[in-house]
């Protein structure tokens, strides 16, 4: 017989968190729960390393008296509340017990097989897992309806994020006990579905591997992409500088196991390149060197520019070929022009299309067809592009035209979306998938993403500033002109497109 919501209370005075796992992210878990005024127990296998964590949160707790965030007779009673545990017995006062320890479904199995000999039938068992399915775990237990994922994000004290997972058995009982708990340790919880990536992992998939598709077809550089997406998508870090942050040796696996368990969705592949540095060891800032080389501390060195630069006078007439409001603002001071004059530079504010593919449906010549990407943030930079074989003239006039009015420019080979539009499209569009799939609610896939990964905007966030007709011309036309599924649109957004709705609207 399961338990009930009134069996369990995460604000009781005396509650108890069984941490095990004294590494990074145990000392983590431990150090919001002293925090949050809880009784901690801690376990590590490994002789001596459940002492050392204590000590490591001790000396943690104490910088921040030094930074006059605690005091120090508060650091002195959360030190009293942690206590190391010989053995998983000493678990058996706990209210909830959370796993942290290494990525193996053998062990962490043995290790929920034991603790239910020794706690009390209401005590939530949780994994920290960020990768292994809840129900795997579950399956061992007696009582898998009080088993559930609880997955913190490094460094736990930092990030407010915790994802709650609903295994197949978890009662809604557990679920809300959870998210309570998480409240009390200062997080912030979300509600997800058990799959493969949870919410975070599997929606941060798009980001870097569409920037890694960019590079990979030769349409820009990482140093382009990163500028672009720092610049007009308000991201705070490109994808390139993302990966070496966080290392190829970590992203490069999780993208394989997101991709594999999702059924080889071309929507979560990534590019020979990933494999490549993985294999070479260029693991990003760990090493010196990944997408980009790094010195002693860590600080990009021998970057290119990002910029295009020209000495070229700028262009003072250009035949719009389409609404000229989407491009006024942009070359204000220049005569955009309705008809053709068969030698002025030809300007487009493309949606989805490339320039050759625009060029063939217009009838327009492709020579002098500059395309400008006038979605995102285009105060400081703009994306440009052209089709193979087109005029450097007609490029550089309006590029100058460009920066003479303030911004800088980044010139790119002929790209389905340029880089901004098809990043952000896929964000948003994997966003959707996910909504569609239910991993979670639309709100909570926006709050997760931009907690979790620091996103300016959640997916869905993206696709509504995309607007949603927009976004869904976007994604069509991307697959229509690539012809790859990875591209297709997530019927989420095509429904919404085609009724007018919000994109949050639910099923």
């Amino acid at each position: 017989m399961s338990a009930s919501s009134g069996a369990f209370d995460a604000n009781r005075a005396d509650f108890t968190v069984g941490v095990i796992g004294a590494g990074a992210m145990g000392q983590g878990i431990v150090q919001v729960s002293l925090q949050g005024g809880m009784n901690v127990v801690l376990f590590d296998a490994k002789d001596g390393s459940a002492a050392a964590g204590r000590e490591q949160v001790i000396k943690r707790l104490e910088r921040l008296v030094e930074k006059g965030k605690l005091t120090a007779d508060a650091v002195a009673a959360m030190a009293d509340k942690v206590s190391v545990a010989g053995s998983l017995a000493d678990f058996s006062g706990c209210h909830t017990v959370v796993e942290a320890i290494f990525e193996n479904l053998e062990v962490k199995q043995q290790v929920f097989s034991e603790l239910e000999n020794h706690v009390s039938d209401n005590c939530l068992l949780t994994s920290n897992t960020s990768s292994l399915p809840i129900g795997s775990i579950a399956r061992v237990c007696k009582k898998p309806e009080r088993v559930a994922g609880f997955h913190f994000f490094n460094p736990v004290p930092l990030m407010r994020l915790v994802e709650v997972i609903r295994g197949p058995g978890t009662e809604e009982w557990v679920m809300d006990g959870l998210c309570a708990l998480g409240e009390r340790m200062g997080r912030t919880p979300v509600k997800v579905k058990d799959a493969p990536g949870f919410l975070v992992n599997f929606g941060g998939r798009a980001f870097t591997t569409e920037g890694l598709a960019v590079v990979h077809e030769g349409v820009a550089t990482p140093a382009q992409v990163d500028a672009v997406m720092r610049d007009c998508g308000h991201f705070r870090m490109g994808p390139f500088q993302l990966m070496d942050l966080t290392g190829i040796d970590v992203n490069y696996p999780v993208s394989q196991i997101v991709h594999q368990q999702y059924s080889y969705d071309p929507r979560l592949r990534t590019v020979p390149l990933h494999k490549a540095l993985y294999d070479a060891g260029r693991f990003g800032r760990k090493t010196g060197i990944g997408h980009f080389r790094y010195d002693e501390k860590g600080q990009e060195i021998d970057t290119p520019s990002p910029d295009h630069e020209t000495t070229a006078a700028p262009a003072v007439q250009v035949y719009c070929a389409g609404p000229a409001s989407e491009l006024s603002d942009l070359l204000a001071g220049v005569s955009l022009d309705e008809t053709d004059d068969g030698s002025s530079p030809i300007v487009a504010a493309l949606f989805g299309e490339d320039c050759s593919t625009f060029a063939s449906r217009m009838g327009i010549d492709h020579r002098r067809l500059v395309a400008i990407d006038v979605t995102g943030d285009t105060s400081k930079r703009v994306t440009i592009m052209s089709a193979p074989g087109a005029s450097t003239e007609a490029l550089n006039a309006v590029s100058a035209a460009l920066q003479k009015n303030g911004r800088k420019v980044t010139a790119i080979a002929d790209s389905a979306g340029f880089i901004g539009q098809r990043i952000r499209g896929m964000v948003g569009n994997l966003g959707c998938e996910m909504a569609q799939i239910q991993i979670a609610d639309p709100d909570s896939i926006d709050l997760a993403m931009k907690l979790g990964l620091n996103y300016p905007l959640g997916p869905l966030e993206i696709i509504a500033d995309l607007g949603v007709e927009r976004a869904f011309a976007i994604m069509a036309a991307m697959h229509a002109v690539s012809g790859d599924d990875r591209y297709r649109p997530s019927v989420w957004l095509r429904r919404r497109a085609q009724l007018g709705l919000d994109i949050k609207t639910p099923n």
